[in-house]
């Protein structure tokens, strides 16, 4: 009978000594730790606000005492402002911004970064020039002009939303610089095979580059959402009147009213703005984390 040889155990690792581990590997995981804490502490602060029945900012801390939902209750009854008229402005005024803004930079952006024409380089920089000045600059000329729109066209004027939205679409090639980039990533070997097929301009664009597009797409548009939804300069000039307020405009009436006991309402309201860009990003967290031009062109 053949007897086989015992098996020889393996050697045990060797485990890292302390310094070097914390030296190579634990400083990481402790400046983690702190951007995760410095993150959380104004969300943690807010939230335990909005469920603070007392509503005062001696009263607010990081955990609540007491947990309340009577701001929210508040809130949505239309006690202290019509909030549930300033959200429904709001997700309007975002959607069409938004969609505009990036559907006009993804055009402007194609143009810039597959075309060559007279004034290309000279646009390039007028756009990144512009981008430059803050927009209060720009306030006394903008309120002009939508004074005087609106005394041709009524809808169009101040106090208004689609005069409010016209203002904010001003600005729709700010994703300009941004989007070219990722389309200087997309190899034009794509371009090229689609033309040889008979393809036109818009063929190459829309079913070409538009696919290859999607993660900077969910960016500019997340960005952009965020970037109207916190606007409150242009809205405090534009939007007066109560029904016609958008929440960041809203809000802040209701907090500079009494700061210290309408904490309570605003921590709420803020709350509520968080809660649908926050499912906006996990949905679009999947497209914005792969790069879908991965392998498109064989080496």
């Amino acid at each position: 009978m053949t007897q086989h040889p015992a098996p020889v155990a393996a050697p045990a690792p060797r485990r890292m000594p302390r310094s070097r581990w914390m030296a190579e590997v634990g400083w990481r995981h402790l400046v983690g730790i702190a951007a995760i804490a410095f993150a959380v502490f104004p969300i943690l602060f807010v939230v335990s606000a909005s469920l603070n029945p007392l509503g005062t900012v001696s009263s607010s801390g990081i955990l609540p005492r007491d947990v309340s939902l009577t701001h929210y209750e508040t809130l949505l009854s239309g006690a202290r402002g019509a909030f549930a008229r300033w959200y429904l402005n709001t997700v309007i005024v975002c959607v069409v911004v938004a969609s505009v803004q990036v559907f006009l930079s993804v055009l402007a952006s194609y143009a810039f970064s597959r075309m060559r024409f007279r004034g290309r380089r000279g646009g390039m920089l007028a756009l990144l020039l512009v981008m430059m000045f803050p927009a209060i600059l720009s306030m006394i000329a903008i309120y002009s002009m939508i004074s005087d729109l609106g005394a041709a066209v009524p809808i169009l004027g101040l106090d208004s939303l689609p005069g409010y939205i016209i203002v904010l679409l001003g600005g729709s090639l700010g994703q300009v610089w941004l989007i070219k980039g990722f389309f200087d990533t997309v190899p034009r070997e794509l371009d090229e095979a689609a033309t040889i097929d008979g393809a036109d301009h818009w063929q190459v664009f829309s079913l070409i580059l538009l696919p290859a597009l999607v993660p900077i797409l969910a960016t500019t548009l997340l960005l952009s959402l965020v970037g109207v939804m916190s606007d409150f300069l242009l809205g405090s000039i534009f939007l007066t009147s109560d029904e016609n307020k958008t929440l960041a405009v809203g809000l802040y009436g209701m907090l500079a009213g009494d700061r210290s006991n309408n904490l309570g309402l605003f921590a709420a309201g803020s709350v509520m703005i968080m809660v649908p860009v926050i499912v906006l990003y996990q949905f679009l967290q999947r497209f914005i984390v792969g790069g879908s031009t991965a392998g498109a062109v064989k080496g």
